[in-house]
């Protein structure tokens, strides 16, 4: 799958356009690794304001209708907007927590008023905000990478027990036995075949894994039957959206931390697949994500951002072209405009994504420790960055009730790994290593005990 890219006419991997069954099937193998978290943020807030089940149900196929969109947008691109990267687009988790609040304060009308302003805010700010690519070295691309992989292991924890941590059934020994066949199968595809087949093992993966679990009485498709043929979200379909400062201002910041983690995955794709971002494509990919929000907000949906979940993987299936993720963007598209196809992706099992998530987000701290192992330690403060940054990064993954006492903006900030991470990780390459950038020129080999350390700069 992997094309040349030193012959003067080849073409770079990401802009490869594979055959329609390619496309289809590894696009697939993307919407089904997303799928669970796609329907989450919908669901989760329509429960906290109490909707019906009617009201829930429109919201998730306006949202895989405007992940698609999304996914489309930030894939294929038009003038400054979209990455032109594999990033599929999902509900960011970061705004649950603004829009249940506002939701509940002052009504969905301002929820949807406020997700609408604050993506207009995000395409204002993208070519500052992309600015900061000066700040992210390896060092600190490679502790952030890291901590998005490790991140991530709790959402495969839950998966793997069930789905629900409260549910009785949680982390019975059926689940964790169906997981690990899932893994076992993903693993056999992955090392015994080469190529197409190779690198669709996490796609067979989970269709064995769901095979195995309704055999054994352990997901039904009876679903399928009750959903409708063809549905459509309508704009404005809960009223006309309203529009007040405080909203608009919560909704705002939580944007710059939805920013701040799409400058980690856009730094994260782009290391994987070989073409290191610019300053340019972060902010393409900003306005791609407030582009997105606007119509997220039109359309009955929330703020959007790249899934982190789908970074392992292109790094387990070597598949890099984009037109594979718009493929999947189609794909949702046609889930949101027809609720069987969805309810036939909502069948696989969670213990089955679960067994699937550890093989990919392994495979995405595995990419943040290869871009470590180009980042030279020796005689430099490196080491103690990572350290830090790390360690800051997975508390809030690692003990959730560290910031329960802390309420309101902060907490915003807080609950973000990958946030903490970044920042960490900037703050601490900024002053530990300003000598050696200070330096710059003037010597590029000074070991440490000479007083100017050498860091891993852009």
């Amino acid at each position: 799958m992997e094309t040349s890219v030193n012959h003067p006419n080849a073409v770079h991997p990401v802009d490869e356009i594979l055959p329609i069954r390619q496309l289809v099937s590894f696009g697939l193998q993307h919407v089904l690794v997303m799928y669970a978290g796609a329907v989450a943020v919908p669901l989760i807030l329509g429960s906290a304001l109490g909707l019906t089940p009617q009201q829930m149900v429109a919201l998730i196929n306006a949202n895989l209708l405007t992940s698609g969109i999304a996914t489309l947008i930030q894939t294929i691109g038009f003038w400054k907007f979209g990455a032109r990267l594999p990033l599929i687009q999902g509900c960011s988790f970061i705004a649950i927590a603004p829009m249940i609040m506002i939701g509940k304060q002052y009504g969905l009308g301002q929820v949807f008023g406020s997700v609408i302003a604050c993506g207009a805010v995000t395409i204002l700010i993208a070519p500052v905000f992309s600015r900061l690519l000066k700040f992210f070295p390896p060092v600190v691309i490679g502790s952030l990478i890291t901590i998005i992989g490790i991140s991530l292991m709790p959402a495969a924890a839950i998966w793997l027990g069930g789905g629900d941590p409260g549910a009785p059934s949680f982390g019975a020994p059926g689940n964790l036995l169906l997981g690990l066949v899932t893994v076992a199968i993903t693993l056999f595809i992955y090392a015994r075949f080469k190529g197409f087949i190779g690198n669709l093992s996490v796609l067979i993966g989970l269709i064995a894994g769901t095979l195995i679990a309704a055999l054994c009485g352990m997901t039904s498709f009876a679903h399928v039957g009750e959903a409708a043929w063809f549905e459509i979200s309508a704009p404005f379909a809960f009223g006309w959206p309203q529009f007040a400062v405080t909203p608009i201002l919560v909704m705002t910041l939580a944007m710059l931390v939805i920013m701040a983690e799409t400058t980690g995955n856009v730094l994260a794709i782009g290391t994987i697949i070989g073409r290191p971002s610019s300053q340019a494509t972060l902010g393409n990919a900003f306005r791609a994500d407030g582009l997105s929000t606007m119509l997220g907000g039109i359309f009955n949906s929330f703020p959007y951002n790249a899934f982190t979940q789908n970074t392992g993987l292109i790094a387990l299936s070597n598949v890099k072209s984009r037109f594979v993720v718009a493929s999947a963007g189609a794909i949702m598209i046609l889930m949101g405009m027809f609720p069987k196809l969805g309810a036939i992706i909502a069948s696989v099992p969670r213990p089955v994504l679960g067994g699937c998530a550890i093989v990919m987000f392994g495979m995405t701290t595995v990419a943040g420790i290869q871009e470590l192992s180009r980042v030279k330690f020796d005689g430099t403060r490196n080491a103690i960055i990572v350290a830090v940054s790390v360690s800051v990064g997975v508390l809030p993954m690692s003990f959730p009730a560290l910031f329960a006492h802390v309420s309101g903006p902060l907490k915003l900030v807080l609950d973000s790994g990958i946030f903490l991470g970044a920042i960490s990780a900037i703050v601490l390459n900024i002053l530990l290593n300003r000598e050696s950038q200070s330096a710059g020129s003037a010597d590029t080999s000074a070991p440490l005990s000479t007083g100017s350390a050498r860091s891993e700069v852009l």
